[in-house]
């Protein structure tokens, strides 16, 4: 008799609700408008066939041709933060919300939310977990890892974070761009090897060509011999 109002008892219980695994219609719907958010001003500011239209963006905008990068910039923090806010009160109620919660590929919306904040160090440890239970392309993580590797000023290990960097003309004092570069890669030569088990469909080199970035294999200490 024990035994059976102890089972009935854990029945009654209410679970804890990031181990729900049915279905969420409303919470897709949500995900899915902040993901047009958290895409919108990066499209208008990196997307060739935008930029190569400021004129219409500025007007459709309503700001003039001259302040519209910082504004798109500006705007685009000012979505990100309040994404994050959003996203960080989603995990705590559900967990991550992936594949069986949200289907796909809304299941990526609060990847991409995470992997443009700096929550990423935060959010690591549960991302890798959602990617090893298949509620979230393991790729992601590797893409997560990444970042966050280049952020510590480590190696990464799927080639798949690139740096661009201006440093100051001593001549002139005025920032000039230098060609960007793929992050150091850690046993570089395996890389490729690394990439296709975590699902990545390019080598480093066609990744970096998708990026528009010459590959050329740099370290560590090339990096900090850079001009600031």
């Amino acid at each position: 008799m024990k035994i059976v109002l102890l089972a009935l008892l854990l029945l009654s219980v209410a679970w804890p609700s990031h181990a729900q695994k049915q279905f969420n219609a409303g919470l897709k719907r949500e995900l899915d408008s902040l993901y047009t958010l958290d895409q919108r001003w990066r499209a208008l500011l990196f997307d060739p066939r935008l930029t190569r239209q400021p004129d219409s963006v500025a007007a459709a905008l309503g700001v003039k041709k001259a302040d519209l990068p910082n504004y798109l910039a500006r705007q685009m923090i000012r979505t990100d933060s309040a994404n994050i806010v959003r996203v960080r009160a989603i995990i705590k109620q559900y967990g991550y919300p992936g594949k069986f919660l949200v289907g796909e590929p809304t299941n990526e919306a609060a990847w991409y939310i995470i992997q443009h904040s700096d929550d990423i160090k935060s959010y690591l440890p549960l991302i890798k977990t959602a990617a090893k239970r298949g509620e979230l392309p393991f790729r992601l993580y590797a893409q997560m890892l990444d970042r966050q590797l280049m952020r510590d000023d480590k190696e990464q290990l799927y080639g798949t974070q690139a740096m661009g960097y201006s440093p100051v003309n001593p001549a002139t004092g005025e920032r000039e761009s230098q060609p960007p570069f793929v992050w150091p890669i850690k046993d570089e030569a395996k890389v490729n090897e690394r990439r296709k088990q975590a699902g990545f469909t390019t080598t480093v080199e066609e990744n970096a060509a998708v990026l528009g970035i010459k590959y050329r294999v740099v370290t560590l200490p090339e990096v900090a011999r850079m001009p600031k």
